[in-house]
């Protein structure tokens, strides 16, 4: 059995918390009028600019200077990895609603079970997979009467499929080295070279950094604050003290919170199967979670 480091409180409730922050990110970025890639940066540069003076400590600037080499490749190519599914899953808002996105690129545990037992050898029980499973038919239910086939829909579940696939890619990394590095010198190195790749970007393809409507800047800050501070350090923090898949399953429960804010605010309103659908993933992260916590032997 597979135990891992106490935690200073119980990182199943906080992953729990940190779901419902994110399901607000894609609310932000469809209310805003800003450019996909512009968006991605200033949601990065803001949470940098925030999380600086407690990155920026005494202790948090050794750790910097500490970092290996290898450290810094692979730090950086979880930044690489982050701003390429915030690109591709921005844009996808921008050609389909926001349950087939969120529902598709939260299909990343598609990928985090595959190459997590390939890199990082984490193998899961019966009773976990079970729960996953059933969140992942979750999914699907939630999506099934929205997807499209062909024209701009298509293109932009194609994006949000390929978004999981980045995420997934970046929490195997982050929950490598979370081991080896303290929270908040390492996702304020992640952000950072986040931001950067998003800048190169922008400036590659030409895109105004300013103006933008005051709106535009308070749906920049909220990205900052809810879903990047609020979601993901949190699943960053998580991913110390549990496997990667407890923190990929989880976010399975995003397309609920995202499905029932889209229903209030632009009318998408949810069928009957992506009510049964949110029933379903809600039933099998509970599954999954209470599995994966006796696995892990955390008390909280």
């Amino acid at each position: 059995m597979e135990t891992v480091e106490k935690p200073p409180f119980n990182p199943y409730l906080a992953v729990i918390l940190a779901v419902l922050a994110m399901s607000l990110a894609s609310i932000f970025i469809r209310l805003s009028t800003a450019h996909p890639l512009i968006i991605a940066f200033y949601r990065m540069a803001i949470t940098v600019l925030i999380l600086a003076p407690f990155a920026l400590g005494r202790a948090g600037r050794e750790e910097l200077r500490g970092m290996s080499r290898r450290d810094i490749a692979i730090a950086s190519l979880a930044g690489l990895f982050l701003a390429i599914h915030f690109t591709v899953w921005n844009t996808s808002l921008e050609y389909t609603t926001v349950a087939s996105s969120t529902v598709l690129v939260t299909m990343q545990p598609l990928f985090v079970v595959t190459l997590g037992y390939i890199f990082l050898k984490e193998k899961t029980s019966p009773k976990s997979m079970a729960g996953a499973a059933l969140a992942l038919t979750g999914s699907v239910l939630v999506g099934a009467g929205d997807f499209q086939i062909g024209g701009k829909a298509l293109l932009g579940d194609i994006l949000a499929f390929s978004g999981a696939f980045f995420i997934a890619v970046y929490f195997l990394i982050g929950r490598r080295l979370r081991v080896k590095l303290s929270l908040f010198p390492y996702v304020f190195f992640v952000y950072g070279t986040a931001a950067l790749f998003l800048f190169i970007a922008s400036l590659w393809v030409g895109l105004p950094f300013y103006p933008y409507p005051p709106m535009d800047w308070v749906w920049f800050l909220a990205l900052a604050i809810f879903p990047t501070i609020g979601g993901h350090t949190v699943y960053n923090w998580a991913l110390r003290y549990v496997k990667t898949m407890v923190v990929s399953v989880s976010i399975l429960g995003e397309p609920v919170g995202a499905t029932i804010l889209a229903f209030l605010i632009f009318n998408e309103a949810p069928g009957p199967m992506q009510l049964l659908g949110g029933l379903v993933i809600i039933t099998g992260i509970f599954i999954f979670l209470t599995a994966a916590r006796s696995e892990n032997s955390i008390t909280p």
